[in-house]
């Protein structure tokens, strides 16, 4: 949207104030859309401010935050005719309890996305409340790698892409883990500003431009949050053994379990099945030596049971995201010093 008309249209963003929202998804991205503001009025792109923001909760009660941070809102839900963005920053809805307490929001957004053909962009944690719109349903969406778990739990009719940093589907957005937030709003001034307010602004936030995945931020989490005792054993042996060559059928031999219903078991506590699992616990080992120490990548793929450099370098980009070079280079301090060790 880089017409001359579309960058003379002041935008309203509404953004939501749900109760224990956290304080950093709401400042950084108002900080950042009143930055894109002053660009355009320094540019003479804009009379005055481009984006007209305000804050919006459900009644005029101050409303509490995380870090026991509370903010009253400028208007609420009832006093508020139209907007062009609605903002859902990132709260603690994975929560019950603070789930339930956010979910009169939800008819007010079906409202307006419907009748005021607003746009809507959750950030991190605020897709639970998008989602439960069911606007998002048959759409893809991303939200904190770590919550994914849940939010597909909750949401099973949503095409939900954990490795995604932000999406944008049939004016609805949705972006990943915590910081992804910044790549979003860079994305939606691009949309409303152009592309030189969003380099601007992304350089001065010092943010990285068109990221898309968030595969390298996510700590392989084991999943054992599950009751099936047979299953556990399984995932403690992979743990102990990525080192060495391991097998479905031998794991299955050492529980008892026939091969094909051990699959079906596994795949059912674990979300993975069990060559995925292996596959991810090896890469998990090779992330916490290509972090910590010197090791060349050749001795890293041995020591965690690959002997295929092409098979260990295409199975660690697929998990992380990154090569295991680029993965050394960005989380490696020794590295940065001494790039030699490769």
């Amino acid at each position: 949207m880089n017409t001359q008309e579309s960058i003379y249209l002041m935008k309203k963003i509404s953004f939501l104030l749900p109760e224990r929202c956290m304080p950093t998804g709401l400042t950084g991205p108002y900080e950042m859309f009143n930055a894109a503001s002053e660009y355009m009025t320094m540019k003479g792109l804009s009379d005055g401010p481009f984006f007209q923001i305000e804050t919006v909760g459900l009644s005029k009660n101050r409303v509490h935050l995380g870090s026991n941070i509370t903010v009253k809102c400028d208007r609420t839900i009832n006093n508020l005719d139209s907007t062009d963005l609605i903002i859902i920053p990132p709260s603690r809805l994975e929560d019950p309890e603070v789930f339930k307490r956010n979910l009169n929001f939800v008819p007010w957004i079906k409202y307006h996305y419907r009748n005021s053909n607003a746009e809507i962009a959750s950030l991190c944690l605020g897709s639970f409340l998008l989602a439960s719109t069911g606007l998002l349903d048959g759409k893809v969406c991303t939200t904190h790698w770590n919550a994914s778990d849940q939010f597909e739990s909750m949401f099973p009719n949503v095409n939900f892409c954990q490795n995604l940093i932000l999406t944008n589907e049939e004016r609805l957005y949705t972006s990943g883990g915590v910081t992804s937030f910044l790549s979003l709003v860079v994305l939606l001034i691009e949309k409303y500003c152009g592309r030189e307010t969003a380099i601007w602004v992304s350089k001065r936030f010092l943010v990285d431009v068109d990221r898309v995945t968030q595969s390298y931020f996510a700590i392989f989490n084991t999943q054992k949050k599950h009751q099936d005792t047979s299953i556990k054993i399984a995932q403690e042996y992979i743990e102990n053994n990525y080192h060495n060559e391991i097998s479905v059928e031998g794991i299955a031999k050492k529980v008892s379990i026939s091969r094909r219903n051990f699959i079906r078991r596994f795949k059912k506590a674990t979300k993975n099945t069990p060559l995925e699992y292996i596959q991810r616990v090896k890469i998990e080992a090779a992330k916490k030596q290509l972090e910590n120490s010197s090791e060349t990548i050749y001795n890293i793929m041995f020591s965690v049971g690959y002997n295929d450099n092409k098979s260990f370098r295409n199975r660690f980009k697929k998990i992380t995201g990154l090569t295991p070079k680029e993965y050394r280079k960005k989380y490696n301090s020794a590295y940065i010093i001494h790039p030699s060790n490769n």
